[in-house]
């Protein structure tokens, strides 16, 4: 996929690692970005070539990244009062990559690497996104084939998926694709209910092991496919 110029500075931001698009907007605010030697105000957009600055940078940040396995009732997003916030379930600054909501559990990849963000959601790119689900009842005949052919959620057709059976009432599902609830909602159009839903990969990498609650660091020959695989290496 290729970058369009003009682009949004914030999300040009988010592209180079100085920040999420939210922290971008927080430094053109404060009058830290300079965009062609002036500073940059929220919104605007940069074109390829331009040059773009941050005032009073400091030594080159060293980027870090987790895969975490999220506990149920672990909240990825916005927490309310009195729920658990997963930025507060690890001692590193690190934010995660995507939602997982409260009732499912598994693998959520944590980084301070503003672009991987863009790069791991952004539509344009199809990453493999696999999970193991269990239902309240027994899975039908055609569960596999119409599931795995789209299924109709509320006037959007999902795109295509691999799915397994692994029991009378359980199955693996593979997606390129993130819609909220995706999976739930997939369910439910088959008249069904999801009892327990957890993550087990993103891209090469797995939940494996790890216990709830617990990180790993993505490094060394598994970090470089990653990030190759979503294009930035």
């Amino acid at each position: 996929m290729t970058d369009e110029y003009p682009m949004r500075i914030n999300k040009y931001l988010a592209h180079e690692g100085i920040a999420t698009r939210r922290g971008a907007d927080e430094l053109i605010v404060k009058g830290k970005v300079l965009v062609n030697g002036r500073v940059a105000v929220l919104g605007e957009k940069v074109n390829k070539g331009d040059k773009v600055e941050m005032r009073g940078k400091s030594a080159a940040k060293k980027f870090l990244y987790y895969a975490f396995n999220k506990p149920v009732g672990v909240i990825t997003h916005s927490p309310q009062l009195g729920e658990k916030d997963i930025r507060k379930s690890v001692p590193m600054d690190v934010f995660p990559v995507g939602r997982l909501d409260k009732d499912s559990s598994g693998l959520i990849i944590l980084t301070n690497d503003g672009r991987v963000t863009d790069r791991l959601l952004n539509p344009g790119y199809d990453h493999d996104k696999e999970y193991r689900v269990r239902v309240a009842e027994p899975l039908r005949d055609s569960f596999k084939k119409t599931m795995e052919a789209g299924v109709n959620i509320e006037g959007y057709l999902t795109k295509h998926c691999t799915v397994r059976k692994s029991g009378p009432k359980s199955f693996t599902i593979t997606l390129t694709e993130g819609k909220k609830h995706q999976i739930r909602r997939m369910v439910s159009a088959m008249h069904n209910t999801v009892v327990e839903l957890e993550r087990m990969r993103i891209l090469n990498v797995r939940l494996d092991n790890l216990k709830p609650g617990t990180w790993r660091a993505i490094e060394g020959e598994g970090l470089k496919t990653f990030l190759a695989q979503i294009g930035m290496k």
